[in-house]
């Protein structure tokens, strides 16, 4: 069988959740199923510029052999009042306001298309929905497209275009129940092949960087400051889509009522934008795979305010880790992993994430029931054995109907 996969990226050093899950599972295919499986992506490793870094050509990176291209533009450069002003409206854009606003936001390559139409693959997975080359390729090769489309209910996803490219795929490979129900709902293509195979989690000790089954003490410039102090953490991009601001807003109103030593700590690359200035927020920036494990194996919680998730591979590394959370209950997708999984709690707006985080702080018998059952739904579920399953058998019921 031989499969190709399009992202925007692709490369261990990119750590955005669609394009970890299509590397993934493309060398996995490759590894465990001995399928013959290519990437089509750019150069570039930076989503804001698109900047052409990585060689252009061909390499076979753990088995896949990967194809890059040169990109045009840096995002928004022609025009970037007209692509705010599509941002802030999406809705009322024409048909084609909206390509144009998706070809600048790129990375846009015709050769790119070109080489997947030519590609021969039985079948082409495209990542995520949002960028130039799904809405290009699946406009291309049509029913022959499956989407992997990582949507979530942002406005972008109301854009025109979009329906376009929804209506034209094949099928679609979704990370959540969720996820599904917005797509089906929003575009009107439940008639289309689809299947829920969500993402596959490593723990620790597992994946690109091995760091052992029992992670580290907490050390470093991240300990000092905290000395011993305990702590909840976030972990993902410190920025306003994903709720960062939200959650500083909210700790520094509960420190104010529950004086005490808990901190926090948002672990992931900052926007340039955000700022912190709270004594007990500590901004812990990009960690290494080691890092990461110990900074969660350490926590009392893992906090999720994000309001937009097609799945959160970072839930599922707290749960992992033995970890309870508290999510943004106005994200379906991570209220929905809460309560099937039972392995956390929920909050509207500031008076219940107060009586929840208080709940943790206080409770350790709800926190070790809480993160042991969350860790056997993220094991049991989101496995890469249990993904690659599942998307095995999608793959063989599409490729049986062509």
């Amino acid at each position: 069988m031989k499969l190709a996969f399009v992202a925007p990226r692709w490369s261990p050093e990119v750590r955005g959740g669609a394009e970890t899950a299509a590397r993934g599972a493309a060398e996995r295919f490759v590894a465990w199923k001995g399928w013959e499986v290519e990437a089509f992506t750019s150069r570039a490793l930076d989503h804001f510029t698109w900047a052409n870094v990585l060689p252009e050509g061909d390499e076979v990176l753990n088995g896949v052999t990967v194809h890059r291209f040169t990109c045009d533009g840096v995002r928004f450069d022609d025009d970037p009042d007209f692509a705010a002003t599509v941002i802030h409206r999406p809705r009322s854009a024409t048909l084609d306001e909206a390509f144009r606003w998706v070809a600048m936001q790129g990375p846009t390559s015709p050769a790119l298309i070109d080489a997947v139409d030519a590609s021969g693959a039985d079948g082409v997975v495209f990542t995520p929905y949002l960028f130039a080359p799904t809405v290009q390729g699946v406009l291309r090769v049509g029913r022959r497209a499956i989407m992997a489309a990582a949507a979530h209910d942002e406005p972008l996803l109301r854009l025109p275009a979009y329906q376009s490219v929804f209506s034209a795929a094949g099928g679609f490979a979704y990370y959540s129940p969720e996820e599904r129900a917005l797509v089906e709902r929003t575009f009107h293509v439940g008639h289309l092949p689809g299947a829920i195979i969500g993402i596959g989690v490593d723990g620790p000790g597992e994946g690109d960087h091995p760091s052992g089954a029992v992670p580290e003490p907490l050390a470093g410039e991240l300990a000092d400051e905290l000395d011993g102090a305990p702590y909840v953490v976030c972990l993902g991009r410190v920025e306003e889509g994903k709720g960062s601001p939200l959650l500083a807003r909210y700790f520094e109103a509960y420190k104010e009522r529950h004086p005490g030593p808990l901190r926090l700590v948002l672990a992931g690359p900052p926007s340039q934008h955000e700022r912190y200035t709270h004594p007990d927020i500590h901004l812990a920036g990009t960690l290494d795979d080691g890092d990461k494990w110990a900074v969660l194996h350490n926590a009392v919680a893992f906090l999720s305010p994000s309001p937009y998730e097609s799945f959160s591979i970072v839930l599922m590394e707290a749960w992992l880790a033995g970890l309870p959370a508290l999510v943004n209950g106005r994200c379906a997708v991570t209220r929905g992993h809460a309560a099937r999984s039972g392995g956390g709690l929920w909050f509207d707006d500031f008076p219940t994430f107060e009586i929840a985080l208080e709940r943790l702080e206080a409770d350790a018998d709800l926190r070790a029931e809480l993160g042991a059952r969350g860790r056997a739904y993220a094991a049991g579920e989101y496995s890469w054995p249990a993904v690659i399953g599942r998307y095995e058998a999608f793959l063989a019921g599409m490729f049986a109907r062509v």
